[in-house]
């Protein structure tokens, strides 16, 4: 209770200081408490935007869950030896009620203060309701709580799979749980103020009874979709979400450590495209990519290229962060990730990255030869130099490591092992790979157990770029004017390969998501050859034809493996799985890949729980 009302206590004054003229993370510290009561409280801009700070201190409190189930849960991520009790529960799909990375209080929590934040709004500055009135900062402050409510309840069912809808009426985390535990509730102090919202101007005041419905997937993302479409103000075509404060601070990360018109079309296209409206969902894509800003800020340049690309955890910046969270350990602001992954120091190393996500980054190629003959004489088709392997950029030193007593595994090193298992000499592989522990490192760049917590991304660039990518992928239509089925194939591979086809619309010359990592295009071709993954020998021919259907899902197939290359351990990993796995009707989709990291002994057990769809939720609110 005393933590949900962080936000209405905040100092006025503490707030000038350390938000008019110093970084953002300084204006995220919820625990700068001076006594004020609710009366004195919104007499004054300040106050209402201390009271906004304060929601992004309980979607802080998010970060930690959001990883652990979203990874957990998937093939990218498993248990060590030392994972305590509520992690293996996770990791077993047996959670109980009890679980702390399962439950939803924080969810409520931050539900319940952005109700009361925006009936705080609607009452006391009705103008936010108003679509003809000028626009002005409680209009941005509108836009953030109400993009910040959505984003808690789509994540919320994503995890839950139902969720209780919470009226704006219940504004405690007291008020949530009572209603939740009660058959009826009745809330006895609701106050309905008039059109002015002079707190004197009651037009309404006796006890209400509220009915607990809980929504599926479906119905909270079209209530809420709708209510982002209808509430949030527009101005010259942009939404009107999040205040700025690079003005005052010359911080220029402000701009994506708050909501904003990015992060609100990308939630709106991440929302449609889990509802499966890929038309409505690709609108809001290409409004960040495309039609957002003159300079097209989020398509993938040399920004971040090669070794470049470990900057991007390193730092906020605007070029790839489309919404970010940061941490400050000064300022007791910590999701702990960093304890969990690593097995040095004080740290408790309980997770690790499995072995399927291991071999995602050292089973791709480049500089290959290959004598191709074609059919019907495949079978005289031969490798004659596989080329290198290893996605240097993105993964080893960076997605994660290798460690021996604590001592990383050298690159050279590395790079040795991979030579031993190109040329088949696994005695080698096993000499020097027998004892050592495989680490999440993606929250570690540059850092020690003392420095502040890692950012955490909650939307960025790259995750735009390959969504719109899976969506053009599956697009087919009739084209009038060649009078035959076409599709925007092409336009799914460069976004993947070299992003060329938003050359003409900028003056950046793009790189694309494996072009920026120094990685060959990935073609959608009739034919196709496979190759072993780790020797990159020639191993079969399948030939797909024009049959749309098998190079669709083929292609999306290598899109996904690209999401796990590059948002690896980001919170993703789980729901992508499912999304494609709904979208092909097809549960064996993800029971498949998540299986494959247990022990032999237990992937069939996992694989027949996983085909029933309603075990891939936290079934909490049965």
């Amino acid at each position: 209770m005393d933590k949900l009302n962080k936000w209405i206590s905040l100092s006025f004054s503490m707030l000038i200081v350390l938000g008019l003229f110093s970084s953002c993370e300084d204006f995220f510290n919820p625990d700068q408490q001076i006594s004020v009561s609710e009366e004195e409280l919104f007499n004054d801009w300040y106050e209402y935007r201390s009271a906004s700070m304060g929601l992004y201190s309980l979607q802080q409190d998010l970060v930690e869950q959001l990883v652990i189930l979203g990874e957990l849960r998937g093939d990218m991520l498993t248990v060590t030896s030392n994972a305590n009790a509520d992690l293996m529960e996770i990791y077993n799909f047996s959670v109980t009620d009890d679980n702390k990375f399962a439950k939803p209080d924080n969810f409520f929590q931050l539900i319940a203060a952005t109700n009361r934040f925006i009936s705080t709004l609607e009452s006391k500055k009705p103008d936010v309701l108003n679509h003809s009135a000028p626009i002005n900062n409680y209009d941005r402050l509108y836009g953030e709580a109400l993009s910040m409510r959505a984003w808690a309840y789509f994540n919320a069912v994503r995890i839950y799979g139902k969720v209780p809808y919470i009226d704006p009426k219940l504004q405690t985390i007291d008020e949530i749980e009572e209603f939740i535990n009660s058959p009826v509730y009745v809330d006895s102090v609701y106050i309905e103020y008039g059109i002015d919202g002079f707190d004197n101007d009651t037009i309404h005041q006796e006890p209400v009874e509220l009915e607990k419905q809980y929504f599926n997937t479906d119905r909270v993302i079209r209530y809420f979709t709708n209510e982002l479409e209808t509430k949030v103000k527009i101005s010259e075509d942009v939404p009107v979400v999040g205040v700025n404060h690079y003005i005052n601070n010359d911080d220029a990360s402000w701009e994506v450590t708050v909501w904003s018109s990015w992060s609100y079309n990308t939630l709106l296209g991440h929302m449609y495209l889990t509802l499966g409206d890929l038309s409505k969902s690709a609108e809001y894509f290409e409004k960040v990519l495309v039609n957002g800003s003159e300079d097209n800020r989020y398509q993938l340049d040399d920004t971040y290229e090669k070794d470049k690309w470990r900057d991007i955890f390193t730092n906020v910046n605007r070029n790839e962060h489309i919404y970010t969270l940061p941490f400050d350990k000064a300022s007791q602001q910590q999701h702990h990730l960093q304890r969990l992954f690593e097995p040095f120091g004080a740290n408790d190393y309980m997770l690790k990255p499995s072995r399927a996500a291991v071999h995602k980054w050292e089973t791709v190629w480049k500089g290959q030869q290959v004598n191709i003959v074609a059919p019907p004489n495949e079978d005289k088709t031969k490798t004659t130099d596989p080329g290198t392997p290893g996605d240097f950029y993105r993964g080893y030193g960076i997605s994660y490591g290798y460690f021996i007593n604590n001592d990383s595994l050298k690159k050279e090193d590395y790079k040795q092992m991979l030579e031993y298992k190109k040329n088949e000499e696994n005695r080698s592989v096993e000499a020097m790979m027998g004892n050592v522990d495989t680490v999440v490192l993606k929250y570690s760049i540059d850092k020690s157990p003392y420095d502040g917590d890692a950012s955490f991304i909650v939307y960025r660039a790259a995750d735009v770029n390959l969504f719109l990518t899976e969506i053009y992928n599956q697009w087919i239509f009739y084209d009038d004017s060649l009078d035959k089925i076409n599709s925007s194939r092409i336009k799914a591979e460069n976004i993947l390969n070299n992003g060329s086809n938003y050359n003409a619309k900028s003056d950046r010359e793009q790189l694309g998501i494996r072009g920026r990592v120094d990685l060959p295009p990935i073609k959608n071709a009739n034919s196709l050859y496979v190759y072993d993954p780790f020797t990159n020998k020639y191993a079969d021919f399948i030939d797909l034809g024009n049959d749309f259907a098998k190079k669709k899902a083929w292609f999306e197939d290598q899109i996904m493996e690209e999401r796990a290359r590059e948002l690896a351990f980001e919170g993703q990993r789980f729901y992508d799985l499912m999304r494609i796995a709904k979208r092909r009707n097809d549960p064996s989709y993800l029971a498949e890949k998540v299986a494959a990291k247990y022990p032999s002994s237990k992937r069939d057990y996992v694989y027949n729980l996983l085909l029933d769809e309603n075990n891939w939720y936290i079934n909490y609110f049965e």
